[in-house]
């Protein structure tokens, strides 16, 4: 014997075709125009011009350390639009190299002891390990240039330093740095050295020029670090190195 449900079939609502027709009355999603993808592209490329720019001011010492300035004239100086330096500003907050000051523009980052002191802890961490790797990895060759080029700056220094001799050592001073961290073949530590390099700048710009007194010096002290990266043995490289950045702390905090 069948069993007929007692049950009346339920009555389908209105309310859904008036809901789905509401639905179908909806307005479209605008298209992404065509030039969107270019803009962007294009905003990308003028933050990095920017970026790229600010840092050859600070090289050329042509942004000194607390100093003042407007959107305007940053955007003068770097021959750049005024658009790109309100695009590359949060970049350069976000690592510390300007502030916004309020009524008085953007300020470039002080100089005082905490920035000493966490500047050089930090380049302590990557050149120690770039060192060690460095006195493994690097060429007799190259050991012999890096050397030849030290010797060459103090040889014609004997003869007396111009300012051309000056920007000469110092570029070769950055260059011995910047060729062991970046022979570590790691693109993360670099972007983070190359960032606390530019710290490392407007310190010197503000503590430590090098001039005619520590010019030899200086060169004299890669040259103990080069002879400690020949012995291949990263325990020597680590120690010159550490040596080395510790009296130029030192220097830094008038120690």
């Amino acid at each position: 014997m069948s069993i007929r449900s007692s049950a009346t079939p339920r009555a389908v609502s209105e309310k859904a075709p008036r809901y789905a027709a509401s639905r179908a009355k909806r307005p479209p999603a605008p298209a992404a125009k065509a030039d969107d993808a270019p803009r962007a592209a294009d905003l990308g490329r003028l933050r990095w011009q920017a970026y790229e720019r600010f840092q050859q001011q600070i090289v050329a010492s042509r942004i000194r350390p607390g100093q003042f300035v407007s959107q305007r004239e940053l955007a003068a100086l770097m021959d750049l639009p005024l658009g790109a330096i309100r695009e590359v500003i949060p970049r350069l907050e976000a690592e510390g190299l300007l502030q916004t000051a309020p009524q008085r523009g953007l300020q470039i980052a002080t100089v005082d002891v905490k920035l000493v002191r966490n500047a050089f802890q930090l380049r302590l961490m990557i050149e120690r390990e770039a060192a060690g790797q460095f006195s493994l990895t690097a060429t007799d060759a190259e050991l012999d240039s890096l050397e030849a080029t030290h010797r060459s700056v103090i040889d014609r220094a004997a003869r007396g330093v111009s300012p051309d001799l000056l920007d000469e050592a110092q570029a070769i001073d950055w260059g011995l740095h910047d060729r062991m961290v970046d022979a570590l073949g790691n693109e993360i530590i670099s972007n983070l050295y190359r960032v606390n390099s530019l710290r490392i700048r407007l310190i010197r710009l503000d503590r430590v020029m090098l001039d005619e007194h520590a010019l030899e010096p200086a060169m004299n002290e890669h040259l103990a670090l080069i002879a400690a990266l020949r012995t291949r043995d990263p325990g020597h490289a680590v120690a010159a190195i550490d040596g080395h950045l510790m009296h130029a702390r030192n220097r830094a905090l008038g120690l």
